[in-house]
């Protein structure tokens, strides 16, 4: 499937899984303006995100441009079955576990490592140190989901390539009304800053299920670009989902629409 239109300025994040782990389809999205690629590496193994990676590279070379690659840290985290929390429990940021995907993604020449449930700078720091002692040179994201992320965002900020606003966790910490409010902030401070901000979860999640998304779905895509978003994420609707190829062009549809209605000139700051 390849559909022709203008390509947006902000960029879409794809999510690999079962369902878009195959190269075929992997190709189909690229094509449909997907700009970043996800492991999530709460799930599967060594193998199976190799051949992610090699699904990657494979549409890199026949599309000849660069897809970057994310890998996303599980952190401290309590899973329970599909869903989980942050693990208060825990004295480590970085469990014995991480260490080792951050191993694997400098072997393997990603781009970037988002860190789950950063809570201070330190966070952040002590993983790019981890990063440099294995000869790496991988930018970190620091993924927003805790309440002390946001006492202490503007540290993080300073010292991070790029942010996530994690909506799923944040919606544990926060009362629901007060996320979109936290989002608004997030992402004006980084603007001002010049670092790239994702706005996350839950986006099109309707489409893991229809062909086309709630109206509410659209709107709330559409308001985290006029916003400021620089990028916008896909995760169950391309990873597990029945139409993540329809759930990329959907998104990239918005994004172009969205993208008529900026009120004078706006500089994103992308994830290269």
């Amino acid at each position: 499937m390849c559909i022709k239109f203008m390509a947006s300025r902000a960029q879409i994040i794809v999510t690999l899984g079962p369902a878009s782990e195959n190269k075929e389809t992997f190709l189909a999205m690229a094509r449909g303006q997907a700009d970043l690629a996800r492991l999530n590496f709460s799930w599967g193994n060594y193998d199976e995100k190799a051949a992610q990676i090699e699904t990657v590279r494979s549409a890199e070379e026949k599309l000849d441009r660069k897809i970057p690659i994310i890998i996303d840290l599980p952190g401290p985290r309590v899973q329970r079955g599909n869903n989980h929390k942050f693990d208060k429990s825990n004295n480590s940021f970085l469990s014995k576990k991480d260490l080792e995907y951050i191993r694997f993604g400098i072997e393997q020449k990603v781009d970037f490592i988002a860190l789950s449930f950063v809570g201070g700078e330190n966070d952040v720091l002590k993983c790019r140190e981890i990063v440099k002692e294995i000869n790496g040179n991988q930018k970190i994201i620091a993924k927003i989901e805790r309440r002390e992320a946001i006492e202490n965002f503007d540290k993080i900020l300073s010292v991070s390539d790029a942010v996530m606003i994690a909506r799923g966790d944040l919606g544990n910490e926060f009362p629901l009304e007060k996320i979109p409010f936290i989002q608004k902030t997030i992402i004006e401070k980084c603007n001002k800053a010049g670092k790239p901000v994702i706005t996350a979860t839950q986006m099109l999640l309707s489409m893991t299920k229809n062909p086309t998304p709630t109206r509410a779905e659209v709107t709330d895509v559409n308001d985290a670009i006029l916003a400021g978003s620089d990028a916008v994420m896909l995760s169950e609707e391309t990873a597990m989902g029945k139409y993540p190829v329809e759930s990329v062009i959907m998104m990239e549809k918005i994004l172009v629409e969205a993208e008529k209605h900026f009120v004078g000139k706006r500089h994103l700051h992308t994830l290269t």
